[in-house]
């Protein structure tokens, strides 16, 4: 059992040095000795059972405790018809985890003194002046009726989701064709628009219910991407990479890989009657979806969804934020602006069991008793099936990476919470 412990610390090293080459600033610690080897042997085979069983084609997942890599492993394939292995470097549409990238931009913002959270938007973005909330809906022509909303969307409900804003493509029917009919799109995988003109347009649309009434997902942060470009006087992603990606050494984030490292970008799957095949490359949701738009360069940048990234850059992002706003002498954020991205911020409003902070899912005590994750744990995901969560109280940063989408085990995620957890040694 000892050499074979030893043998798995040797592994995990090679594979974190290798990864990191290009990586990061500075080389990760590792310390598997958090978790017991015995038991991540159990999380081991679980996970190559979904492999084996068609549940995915292959995943990355990554556990850091105390700012150490505890776990860092690849399984499956990339490409299961050629056999190409899944690798832990591999580059993933991380959809709405760019989310939290672009909320922590815009609390960057904040700290500058640039406005307050309760300012309202259109200050910032005129198109958003005098808002109206959809009265009634057509189904058959898309026409609606609308009434004056009770106040302005401010930046704090965009930053909670209770802005009253939809989504496009993959939201409401009526969100789906107001949004359709006006030229709004959700933000990834299309051509001939940018972030300016997709929200420039949605500005000029109804809301969904009066702002602060309700939680509702919608492009919220797509509209926080546009008013960091219009705050900063650079375009969303040049911020993002000037005051985020490089100071925290985050090498492999972008909206459009570059050349050489496309062929870095992992395969998308879809899942259809448990059968996993390679997804086409357009394919219709609500329009035409390119499957490999992180490569084409489109022009849109999306602060919503618009992000491919590595699980090793993310893991570096949430240590950041564990660390209270620092990562390898970096300072991002103040430590009380990160006590309030992740502490509830919609008060009473229904989110589930759990609530939302600013740009985070927050883990409630009855959030709590459903996993192993413990009450004050901040989350989210990705619609291609990438998912992450921070647990401050046991310090870890959890990660687990799939493309797949759709997907028929939308609960990987939350079994790989259950195997990590149950491996921790104290």
């Amino acid at each position: 059992m000892k050499k074979l412990f030893i043998l798995q610390i040797l592994l995990l090293s090679i594979l974190v040095t290798k990864a990191q080459t290009t990586n990061s600033k500075t080389a990760i610690a590792v310390d598997p000795s958090y978790l017991l080897a015995n038991r991540t042997n159990i999380a081991d085979r679980a996970i190559q059972e979904w492999v084996d069983k068609g549940w995915m084609n292959g995943g990355v997942g990554l556990i850091m405790h105390n700012g150490k890599i505890a776990y860092y492993k690849a399984f499956g394939y990339d490409n299961i018809e050629k056999k190409t292995p899944m690798r832990v470097d591999h580059i993933f549409r991380i959809a709405s985890q760019t989310k939290a990238i672009t909320s922590v931009a815009v609390m960057m913002l904040f700290e500058e003194g640039k406005f307050l959270l309760d300012e309202p938007i259109s200050k910032f973005i005129p198109e958003f002046k005098n808002p109206h909330v959809l009265d009634k809906f057509n189904e058959i022509d898309s026409s609606y009726t609308t009434t004056p909303a009770k106040r302005e969307v401010t930046i704090r409900d965009l930053l909670t989701h209770t802005s009253g804003i939809g989504y496009a493509q993959i939201g409401s029917a009526a969100s789906n064709a107001i949004y359709a009919k006006n030229g709004v799109v959700g933000g990834i995988g299309v051509d001939n628009i940018t972030l300016a003109e997709n929200i420039k347009r949605l500005g000029t649309l109804p809301l969904f219910h009066n702002p602060g009434e309700r939680f509702t997902y919608g492009l919220n942060t797509d509209v926080l991407g546009y008013l960091v470009q219009v705050v900063s006087g650079m375009s969303f992603g040049e911020f993002l990479s000037k005051k985020i990606f490089l100071p925290l050494g985050m090498n492999d984030t972008y909206f459009n890989i570059p050349k050489e490292k496309q062929n870095r970008l992992v395969s998308l799957y879809s899942q259809k009657d448990g059968v996993l095949e390679m997804m086409p490359e357009t394919y219709k949701i609500n329009g035409t979806f390119y499957r490999d738009y992180p490569n084409k360069g489109f022009p849109m940048q999306s602060g919503g969804g618009g992000l491919s990234s590595t699980i090793m850059d993310y893991a570096i992002f949430l240590q950041m934020m564990l660390n209270e706003g620092t990562y390898n002498g970096a300072r991002i954020l103040s430590r009380n602006t990160v006590r309030m991205m992740t502490m509830n911020q919609i008060g009473e409003i229904t989110n589930g069991v759990n609530k939302f902070g600013l740009g985070f899912g927050i883990t409630t005590e009855r959030g709590s008793a459903k996993l192993p994750t413990q009450e004050e744990t901040y989350d989210w995901g990705g619609m291609f099936a990438t998912t992450y969560w921070v647990d401050p109280r046991e310090k870890i940063v959890g990660l687990f990476f799939r493309n797949i989408y759709p997907t028929q085990n939308g609960d990987i995620s939350d079994r790989f919470r259950v195997l990590m957890y149950q491996a921790i040694k104290n």
